[in-house]
């Protein structure tokens, strides 16, 4: 029973831990769908790779869960049991923690662009598009901004 309890929650924990959000410019979520947005045109003054990574928890409380079921099936009585269950979700808790946010980890850019009102601001999304300083972009406002390349007319 307890391997069991085991086999089911490995697959799971690797499940959780590989849904990272997608953040890039082409990405939406069906909640965004419909909205509108303010747009701005700019130009693009500076790009710079940065790594963006999740701040999301769901690694270390798969992990503690996880850690905690192993941890339990130790040999001996209930307090050994009891002990191992706490040792082993506090490890797995801190080994899922760090499984989580490497696998969450994105690449991604930051724009710094030039607003045609004057404005300098900056934007940081996935790396699904790639701008270069001095190219023209839109600037969509909204839940999550975005800058999308623009080649329409100034």
């Amino acid at each position: 029973m307890k391997k069991l309890a085991i086999v089911l929650i490995l697959p799971l924990a690797i499940m959780l831990n590989a849904c990272t959000s997608r953040i890039g410019a082409n990405e939406y979520s069906t909640g965004s769908t419909g909205e509108v947005n303010r747009v701005m045109k700019g130009r693009i003054l500076s790009v710079r790779a940065v790594n963006i990574e999740s701040d999301s928890p769901m690694g270390g409380i798969v992990g503690a869960g996880a850690g905690g079921v192993a941890g339990s099936m130790l040999g001996g009585n209930d307090a050994t049991s009891i002990l191992g269950a706490i040792g082993g979700a506090a490890i797995g808790g801190i080994v899922g923690d760090a499984a989580g946010g490497a696998m969450s980890s994105q690449g991604g850019y930051e724009y710094v662009v030039e607003l045609d009102s004057g404005s300098i601001i900056t934007v940081t999304q996935g790396n699904d598009v790639l701008m270069n300083p001095g190219e023209r972009c839109l600037v969509l406002y909204g839940n999550q901004a975005r800058v999308i390349p623009y080649s329409g007319v100034q």
